[in-house]
């Protein structure tokens, strides 16, 4: 171990060990500690693939919008009484061996946390934190039941099950692990010790490639970093949820019963990746156990907990977590520890269970940025989702009414899919995606700058290719907070398809915005040939009519009055998923695309319904 100098603060001091994992590669490790005193000391555990020394956006706060370096935060909790330890993950900066995304973070976290239980400055007790990859660490270490464990804070990520929402959602695969793997295949190690690998990744143009499906090795935008090309051919490959899927790394839900009961914060928001990973790692892991055991979700994008808006879309004053749930990020994060670690009598900023900000509320109109003004406020509830709320159907109508009675006529609305012109992403739970794709709210509209926009100025409920049902204007607020799924049944020309759903608050026409603004809240996908189980795909029969169940990501949006309830369908959201080309071949497959035609079936024996968790104040 070696001590480094320079750059850390008094009453601090940083050294620098390479640990060895139990196939002998060697993981650059940071440790700070205090320069004075012989400890033992509490342990902080981080580990990240983006630079342990480096700067991640989400370390801001309000007051100081300017993110803080990793070396910063880490000795702000040195200050505190920790020993904080950041380590590079396998294969990347300053670690040695061959990085494959998600696939060693057990059995390196695990090797990195006995080293750290046998150092003399650790008092047997190590806490893990980090936010999103460095979520996903903590929970892979959790589903070892590793000895020393004593408390997590796991922000925007951890997957509950990545083949279900992460990587893969609906069977559908999700192509930020494109944008990502090009990213940051460009800021290996290898390739910057090799000028021919750094400009061939530079000249990949992803705009291009994002469209050709699949990506075959030695064939794609990344084939110059073999190591993550391998990865993503693996993830859209294994399309059926079996034993690549089930593994620790990917995999919570099957582990549960064995995480240390131990207290946790599981932090998410409403457009990001996890919102359901956090959710439904909440739920589990909260049932039964000690704890505690708490849920926060915020209206933010990734990590984005300090500024009021998300995509086109301000929630007010109220948004952020700084002054609204905690002072600020690093306040809530240390005041966890010293309560659950030092036994200090810090602010309890998470007494209630469930942290949730509720959006909607605001004037709607047009603000000094340009954004819509949604308004939200935060509820403090005892569970998710809570337990007064009810679950209820909104019916389709053959006319395109949504509303909570059961339709009496039957009828069949068709449109036709064509592979070649994908319904175009705008917004929603997103991470990764530039250059292609923002997450967020926005008005669900065409503009010149969007990713595959053929018309710009048009409403995507003007394609021939969406169908849309509504409420009428509301007479009263309605208040919608828990899971979201569609019940929909659907047949098809072709061996397989897609269907998609989106729900929308929409805001009604007046002076800042003269057509009205249609806000995305949530959306889901369901591709056909997994109708009835996620493990084994089973083609459609053309023409024949299936009951399908999509679940969408969950939220809470209170409708106001004079607004409506939307829901649109069709069978794309393109690039947040891969398009399916209809042609029934296997994931990973060379086919020729056909136009498929697409039919929802609604009426008093197919009654296709939207659920929504509705508040009592508005049933």
């Amino acid at each position: 171990m070696s001590e480094i100098p320079g750059e850390i603060p008094s009453g601090s001091r940083r050294t620098t060990a390479r640990v060895r994992t139990r196939d002998g590669v060697h993981l650059a490790t940071d440790i700070y500690a205090p320069s004075t005193g012989d400890g033992p000391w509490p342990v902080l555990l981080e580990r990240t693939p983006y630079s342990r020394r480096g700067t991640n956006h989400a370390d801001r706060s309000l007051a100081k919008p300017e993110p803080r370096s990793k070396p910063e935060v880490a000795c702000d909790f040195v200050r505190a009484g920790y020993v904080y330890v950041a380590q590079d993950c396998r294969g990347r900066f300053d670690s040695e061996g061959r990085f494959s995304k998600y696939l060693h973070e057990q059995s390196d976290g695990v090797a990195t946390l006995e080293w750290i239980l046998a150092q003399p400055w650790c008092d047997g007790r190590v806490a893990t934190l980090g936010f999103s990859y460095g979520a996903h660490t903590q929970t892979a270490i959790a589903a070892a039941a590793p000895p020393g464990l004593a408390a997590m804070f796991v922000d925007s990520g951890g997957f509950s099950s990545a083949y279900h929402s992460g990587i893969r959602q609906g069977g559908a695969y999700e192509l930020k692990q494109l944008t990502w793997a090009l990213k940051h295949a460009r800021l290996a190690p290898e390739t910057a010790a090799d000028p021919l690998r750094r400009a061939a990744l530079d000249s990949a143009d992803i705009r291009e490639w994002i469209r050709v499906n699949p990506w075959l090795p030695g064939h794609s935008a990344i084939s110059a970093a073999p190591e993550y090309e391998d990865y993503v051919v693996e993830q859209w490959t294994n399309e059926c949820f079996g034993p690549f899927w089930q593994r620790p790394e990917l995999y919570a839900r099957g582990y549960y019963a064995q995480y240390p009961d131990v207290p946790m914060v599981h932090m998410s928001s409403w457009y990001d990746p996890y919102a359901l990973t956090a959710i439904e790692n909440y739920r589990a892991l909260s049932r039964g156990r000690r704890g505690p055991v708490r849920l926060v979700m915020g209206p933010w994008t990734h990590g984005q907990r300090s500024v009021t808006f998300a995509g086109n879309v301000d929630f007010g004053a109220e948004a952020t977590l700084d002054g609204n749930v905690a002072p600020d990020y690093q306040t809530l994060r240390r005041d966890w520890f010293d309560h659950c670690l030092q036994q200090r009598a810090t602010t309890d900023w998470l007494a209630a269970n469930v942290t949730v900000f509720v959006m909607g509320g605001g004037t709607g109109g047009r603000s000094h940025e340009g954004r819509l003004q949604h308004g939200g406020h935060w509820l403090r509830t005892s569970d998710w989702p809570p337990p007064e709320s009810v679950a209820t159907a909104f019916h389709l109508h053959a006319d395109g009414r949504l509303d909570r009675q059961a339709p009496n006529q039957a009828t069949q609305l068709s449109w036709e899919f064509d592979p070649a012109n994908p319904v175009p992403t705008i917004g929603g739970a997103i991470a990764s995606g530039a250059p292609l794709m923002d997450g967020g709210a926005f008005d669900q509209r065409e503009t010149a700058r969007l990713f595959g926009a053929r018309h710009p100025g048009r409403a995507l409920l003007d394609r021939p290719d969406v169908v849309v049902f509504q409420t009428p204007p509301l007479d009263a607020d309605i208040e919608v907070i828990g899971p979201v799924t569609a019940q929909l049944w659907v047949s098809t020309s072709a061996r397989d398809t897609d269907f998609t759903i989106k729900l929308l608050d929409v805001h009604p026409a007046g002076h800042d915005w003269p057509e009205g603004y249609a806000m995305n809240l949530t959306d889901g996908i369901l591709r056909l040939r997994f109708r009835d189980s996620f493990e084994r795909a089973q083609l459609a029969e053309p023409g024949e009519i299936y009951p399908i169940e999509i679940t969408a990501f969950p939220t809470a949006n209170r409708f106001m009055a004079g607004h409506r309830i939307r829901v649109e369908i069709s069978s794309s959201n393109f690039p947040h998923f891969d398009v399916n080309p209809n042609s029934g071949a296997p994931a990973g497959t060379h086919s020729a695309p056909v136009v498929a035609t697409n039919t929802l079936h609604c009426g008093p024996d197919r009654p296709s319904k939207l659920v929504l968790h509705v508040m009592p104040r508005s049933t």
